[in-house]
Order: structure tokens, then C-alpha cells, then sequence
């Protein structure tokens, strides 16, 4: 038995006649950027509640120390944006998104400024624009230097936190995706979530939008918080839905590299200030790689470090901002953090090392935000529009999120007045497990130390396979189990997405992107193979598949029920989590 890949349809056994019941039009999961931006729109027409995992503020989207890309000056233009992205993507980006998110991108900034987003300004009031790696034209807009996140963080929890049709639910961690049957392509009803004080609830809603981020808990070495555990990519997988390009995962070039301590993510846009990467020896290694040195496309500088790191030995390279006037007032939080350990940017080299950052991959969508699972739209790091092909350009994530957010809001809003159905009971029933259990925390820390060393920066085919082979083991252990705690499921989702990621990278034989395989050969766009992608093709996995289906574009998108169920909408005797 394909443990992985034929997990079961829950995690947890219930009745949703017997448990507390709350309904809403729309049910938002996620409180980043593009989940706050689609419950501001979904609120238009309907009452909206968005869950939060743990406080509203801890996200990828809050920990962003890099800007928002978009074309606001008349010396650049959207086609260079456009041209850039793709250049970045590796020829794997759908034009159809990029040229959307790119086109739309600038009105969704104006409009976050509107709403209050302070960002930073020159001498004479214009925004100010910054460049960062794979950008050809300074179009990176920060706020407070490098702590753009919190800054439209805030911005966005003021605004949806104003708004009379909009509940937040904080430390509302959610299980599973409810679907009207267990079989492919089910509609989605709504979610089952679990609080500490309240326990078990489930919310019915017409239209449920995930946007719960990325995976890089998965791995070892990550930029992310603690929250990215691959949560809603597992779910969406579980209910059916399908899921694209998991091969792909961006690793950022430079985090904080000291022994013991988190790693902490050292801005690109430090690097677009001019700051310089050096092996032990003091030298620029960049230059001589490609043509835009340490600007140049985040896979390419990640990769470029690890080779050094081979050649020279050691656990990490130097980042000289030496030479940089005002660092400490141009990024006041990564000069914070340095002191913390005793450096000082303006004297002392900092040690980097590359890091987890971004999950390209993800639920698959069209350019309005649906997945193949009726009533399901989903935006942001969780969701794959096609927008970052093999390899994502910076900044370019908030700005998706934003846009996508809006479009997702809108389509939620224009379906909260559809023909209501009262939903109907489902009921999950697990057999009791005949394996034993194994020790939770061990397999956390096993599998995210095979992940970095075996589906990491630079991969071979052999230590994919093998695994494959450890996920596989440690699935018959662990996935057959109950967990009644937040800790469990998420190992559980974990080791679910990171069999993903190791089976899709397992399925694509050449290098593309942040899918770099060491020795492969050359792929050939002509030399198609019904087992395995050319360059041009994205990866798509479902539920019970042990092997993947391709397509050359994300967007031709259609769901087994174009008729969504929708639900009978009723007020909420039991509000769950106090509004913040």
C-alpha cells in the first residue's frame, strides 16, 4: 500500500450533527495578504470569517522583509515587468497570469495606500522605489525599510478589523476541508477547526477561500515561522483538489547564519543596496556566475552558494554591507537582529546561508481564483496560478497576493446571493490503527533534516528516491493515527506535502528553476515522455495518484461539477473566538 498517497479522506473522526455549528457566506483561511485582501472584498455582499492559526499578525506575509514590485514610475514599464518574471520563472510561468498580476499590480498598491499603508518615501514625498534580485528597473516598494510585512499586515487586519461583516477568528487552527462526499471533485462546504477553549466546530459557507501559505516548516533550514506547516496544501489534497509543481520551492540566498540560533532572513533588498556575497578567502564569487552578480535570480545566487560551500568547506559565506552608508536607518529590523549577536553590518562581514522561503507550488487554480473543487478558490503561497513558473521573482508574492486576494473577494461576493441548500451530516469514521506509534517530535525533526539534505538546493535522483522510500515508512506509522492536538495534524500534514514535494521532484528528470538535479542531462523541449514533464509542462498530483498528470498551462481549468452546492446561511449562536 502507496501509504501517502492513498491517506485517508480526514484526519480526525466526527459527526457535524453532534458538534457546534457556525455559517457564514464566506469562510476566509488565512490571515496574510491574500486572505485579509479576499475577506475585504467577500464582505462587499455577505458575512465573512476569517481563521486565523494561531494571532492574526503571525505570518509569512507580516515576516516579508523584502517590498511589493509594481510599475508605478513612467521610466519603467509593465511589459519589463512582465519580461522579468518570466525571465525569472525559466520559461515555466503562464503568460496569462503574469500578464494579469502585472497589469493589475499597480492599482492594488495605490489602492493599499489609500487604505493607510505607509511606504517609504523620498526627500521630496515620491515613493520610493528599491531593485532587488532578477529585477531589471527599480520597482520594489518597502515600508519602514525592511519591514514591509508588518506594515501591510497591520494596514490590512485595520481595515478588515473595521468592517461589520467581518469575524476574526485568531488561534482557530483548522483540520480538514469539508466536502458534501468523499469522492474526487466534492464540493466544498466549509472547514473543520479546532480551539483551545472551544474545541471541536465546524463552519458551513457558501464559498470557502484558502489562503493558509507555504511549507517551509518542511524543511530544516527555513525563513519561515513556525505556522508553515503545509497545513491547507495537505488539506486541499485530502478533499480532492489537485495540486501543481510541488517540485518547485524557492530558497532564499542569505538568512542569518549562526550555529543554534533560528535562521533569520537577511533582506534581497540589502543586496540591491549593494551588498557584495564573499567566500572565506574575501572574494566576490558573483560576477563571474552571471551578469547581474548578486541581483541575479534568487535559484541561481542559492545555488551559486552551496557550490562554494563544497568547494571551499564550511557552513556558510560572508555578506559584506560594509560599504553601505545608513544601513542601520535604511533596515532597522535586520540591523536589530544583528546586534542581538554581536555584529555590526558597518565592520563585520555577516555570515548567510540559504534557507527554505517560498512554496511555488501549490493548489492549482485558474485566473479567477477556482480550484477544480466546486465552492473552493484558493490565493497566495497555498495556491499555484502559474504566476512563478520554476522559480519565483522577488517581491513578486505580495503583489500576487493582493491581487489574486481581490479577484477571490470578488468572486465570493458575486456567489453570496446563489439559491440556498441546508447542508447535509458527514460523518467520518476511522478504523482504529494496528501499528504502532512512533515518537512525534523525531519524526518532525527526521523529516525536515531529510527534506534539506535530500530534496534541498541541489538534488539527485537517488536521494530523491530514497525519500520517498522514508516518507513512506514513516507514513505507515503516522498517518494511520488520531491525534487530538494541533502537533499531531501537523506532523501529519507535513509529512503528506513533503512526500509531495520529494515525489514531484522525483517525476522531473531535468533541472529548471529551484529544481536544480546535479549531473542531469539536458532537457529537451521536443523529447516528451508520458512518465515524466518536458520543461514547458507543470506537474499536477491527486488524492490517490502515486504518479503525476501534466498540462502546459494552469488556467484551462474545469471542475467535475460546474453547479456549486451552496448553504443555507444562518446567525451564529456560538461565536467560536472573540474578534479582534
Amino acid at each position: 500500500m502507496n501509504t501517502i498517497f492513498d491517506t485517508r479522506r480526514y484526519l480526525i473522526p466526527f459527526r457535524t450533527g453532534l458538534l457546534p455549528q457556525i455559517f457564514c457566506d464566506t469562510l476566509v483561511l488565512g490571515s496574510g495578504v491574500a486572505g485579509l485582501r479576499s475577506a475585504i472584498g467577500a464582505a462587499k455582499s455577505g458575512q465573512v470569517i476569517v481563521c486565523a492559526k494561531e494571532s492574526l499578525d503571525l505570518t509569512n506575509t507580516a515576516w516579508a522583509q523584502g517590498g511589493i514590485a509594481g510599475v508605478l514610475s513612467p521610466d519603467d514599464s509593465i511589459e519589463d515587468h512582465i519580461n522579468d518574471t518570466t525571465t525569472a520563472g525559466a520559461g515555466l510561468c503562464d503568460p496569462q497570469a503574469v500578464r494579469l498580476i502585472c497589469e493589475q499590480g499597480p492599482d492594488r498598491i495605490k489602492e493599499i495606500i489609500d487604505w493607510g499603508m505607509a511606504f517609504d518615501r523620498n526627500a521630496d514625498g515620491s515613493l520610493r522605489a528599491g531593485r532587488e534580485g532578477g529585477h531589471n528597473s527599480s520597482r520594489i516598494y518597502h515600508a519602514g525599510g525592511d519591514a514591509t510585512g508588518v506594515e501591510l499586515q497591520r494596514t490590512l487586519i485595520d481595515k478588515a478589523a473595521s468592517h461589520e461583516h467581518i469575524r476574526l477568528f485568531d488561534h482557530c487552527f483548522v483540520i480538514d476541508l469539508l466536502t458534501h462526499s468523499n469522492e474526487p471533485g466534492s464540493p466544498v462546504l466549509g472547514a473543520m477547526t479546532w480551539h483551545p477553549k472551544y474545541g471541536l466546530q465546524v463552519i458551513w459557507a457558501r464559498t470557502t477561500i484558502l489562503a493558509m501559505g507555504g511549507s517551509g516548516q518542511v524543511y530544516r533550514e527555513t525563513s519561515n515561522p513556525r505556522v508553515a506547516t503545509a497545513d491547507g496544501i495537505a488539506m486541499a489534497y485530502r478533499a480532492g483538489a489537485q495540486i501543481a509543481d510541488m517540485e518547485f520551492i524557492q530558497f532564499h540566498p542569505t538568512t542569518l547564519y549562526i550555529p543554534g540560533a533560528a535562521r533569520a532572513l537577511i533582506s534581497e533588498a540589502v543586496r540591491g543596496e549593494g551588498a557584495y556575497l564573499l567566500d572565506h578567502a574575501g572574494h566576490r564569487f558573483m560576477p563571474a556566475i552571471h551578469e547581474l552578480a548578486e541581483l541575479a535570480p534568487r535559484d541561481v545566487v542559492a545555488s551559486a552558494i552551496v557550490r562554494q560551500l563544497a568547494i571551499q568547506g564550511g557552513k556558510h559565506v560572508w555578506l559584506d554591507c560594509r560599504h553601505i552608508e545608513g544601513f542601520k536607518a535604511r533596515f532597522p529590523g535586520i540591523h536589530s537582529t544583528l546586534d542581538s549577536f554581536g555584529l555590526d553590518p558597518s565592520k563585520d562581514l555577516v555570515p548567510v546561508h540559504p534557507a527554505a522561503h517560498y512554496t511555488i507550488g501549490g493548489v492549482r487554480t485558474d485566473l479567477g481564483t477556482r480550484t477544480n473543487l466546486p465552492n473552493l478558490l484558493a490565493v497566495g503561497e497555498v495556491s499555484c496560478t502559474g504566476l512563478h513558473g520554476a522559480n519565483r521573482l522577488a517581491s513578486n508574492s505580495l503583489l500576487e497576493g493582493l491581487v489574486m486576494g481581490a479577484i477571490a473577494g470578488d468572486e465570493a461576493a458575486n456567489r453570496s446571493d446563489t439559491s440556498p441548500v441546508s447542508p447535509g451530516s458527514i460523518v467520518s469514521m476511522i478504523e482504529h490503527s494496528n501499528h504502532a506509534e512512533l515518537d512525534l517530535d523525531d519524526v518532525r525533526s527526521s523529516l525536515r533534516s531529510t527534506m534539506w539534505y535530500n530534496a534541498g538546493i541541489e538534488r539527485t535522483l537517488t536521494k530523491l528516491d530514497d525519500a520517498c522510500d522514508m516518507f513512506d515508512l514513516w507514513g505507515r506509522y503516522t498517518l494511520d493515527k488520531i491525534f487530538e492536538t494541533p502537533e499531531g495534524w501537523e506532523v501529519q500534514n507535513m509529512l503528506a506535502v513533503g512526500a509531495l514535494i520529494a515525489r514531484a521532484a522525483l517525476s522531473r528528470e531535468h533541472s529548471i528553476g529551484t529544481h536544480t538535479l546535479a549531473n542531469a542531462p539536458e532537457p529537451s523541449p521536443m523529447n516528451e515522455h508520458p512518465e515524466h514533464p518536458t520543461p514547458r509542462q507543470h506537474t499536477i498530483w491527486t488524492r490517490g495518484a502515486s504518479t503525476p498528470t501534466f498540462t502546459r498551462t494552469l488556467a484551462q481549468l474545469e471542475t467535475t461539477n460546474p453547479n456549486p452546492i451552496t448553504i443555507h446561511i444562518e446567525p451564529s449562536a456560538k461565536p467560536g473566538v472573540s474578534k479582534n
